[in-house]
């Protein structure tokens, strides 16, 4: 989500900063360095984001609030001649990952993710469940995004916006899911259509908070274009630095299935795991990894209001512009 409204920024002749603390060795920064590469988003890493923020703002300057409407640029993001007098490398909004906690730095718009695949947990707060909040804290959204669409029951997402809408009547809610898009071989740039996993041997092995949605996609098939024979998994901790005895233990599960199925199996892993330590996944050679790619994609057909995901954001933000402030915007995911 971060990656999409940065583009989307981007593309509108707005440079975005996005503030991340950098968890597990920054491997969600460098995968978003990566894919915004040429663009003007900026990324700052450190637990201080104010400070990390006030760096960035003295190093490229910022827009003035008060003499320029950063929304009214998010009109221009298909009209190239529009906003070409538009871009610039001054900062005009912040992005605050992960951020619903951080309630030392202020926010104009506040967009809440929710795991369609696990929303609650056993809705308990943290140490005894995953909840940081109480569900109660919904209400300090302006919209609210269940995410993983594709892989929930309809049943199953009808009781989590009834759940939503107990706290938050009236809140906009989107549904998201991640497309994937292709592989490509850890050690080359050499892309490879998702057919490629058509009737292979698949070892999914990742370190991210929530593997079962990575897993269930490749099993799932993105609508048959991967259809492969067999898939493992191995979970590690959420951004788990892989040592050599993690790798020989991949081996070890590798080897057997070899065995098992006589055909030698791949390791498909997640992108956060490739740019948390790239060359460590080239010790499994002679097996191949595999890195997913894939994109955020909002379902518009699941939307509960007609408007479009970035028109609830233009308007949200337009109200509160002219409303309440006049400073720097900033959005938290």
């Amino acid at each position: 989500m971060v990656e999409f409204i940065a583009l989307w920024l981007a593309n509108s002749g707005i440079s975005p900063l996005i503030l991340t603390r950098g968890y597990g060795g920054a491997d969600e920064a460098r995968m978003l360095q990566r894919h915004l590469d040429g663009t003007s988003a900026k990324i700052g890493v450190g637990a201080d984001r104010a400070a990390t923020a006030a760096c960035f703002i003295d190093r490229y300057g910022h827009i003035d609030g008060h003499s320029v409407s950063c929304f009214e640029r998010l009109c221009y993001e298909h009209d190239h001649d529009a906003r070409s007098h538009l871009d610039s490398d001054k900062i005009g909004v912040a992005i605050l990952d992960d951020g619903m906690q951080h309630l030392s730095l202020w926010r104009d718009l506040e967009i809440v993710m929710v795991n369609g695949m696990m929303p609650w947990g056993n809705h308990q707060l943290l140490p005894l469940g995953p909840l940081r909040e109480p569900l109660s804290a919904l209400s300090r959204a302006d919209i609210i995004v269940v995410h993983h669409a594709d892989l929930v029951s309809e049943q199953n997402m009808k009781l989590i916006e009834s759940t939503i809408r107990e706290v938050a009547k009236s809140l906009p809610i989107f549904f998201t899911r991640m497309t994937p898009l292709y592989f490509f071989k850890v050690g080359t740039s050499f892309k490879l259509p998702l057919e490629a996993t058509h009737n292979r041997i698949v070892l999914c092995v990742s370190a991210i908070g929530f593997a079962d949605s990575f897993v269930r996609r490749i099993e799932k098939g993105n609508l048959l274009q991967m259809r492969p024979l067999h898939v493992d998994r191995l979970d590690f901790s959420d951004h788990l630095l892989l040592q050599t005895e993690d790798i020989d233990m991949i081996r070890v599960i590798l080897q057997k299935l070899q065995a098992k199925f006589t055909a030698k199996p791949i390791v498909i892993v997640t992108e956060k795991d490739y740019d948390r330590d790239p060359e460590i996944l080239g010790h499994l050679e002679p097996f191949e990894v595999w890195v997913l790619c894939s994109k955020l994609q909002v379902i518009a057909q699941k939307s509960c209001f007609g408007d479009s995901f970035k028109k609830t954001m233009r308007r949200v933000l337009e109200v509160k512009y002219t409303t309440t402030y006049r400073h720097n915007l900033s959005f938290t995911t």
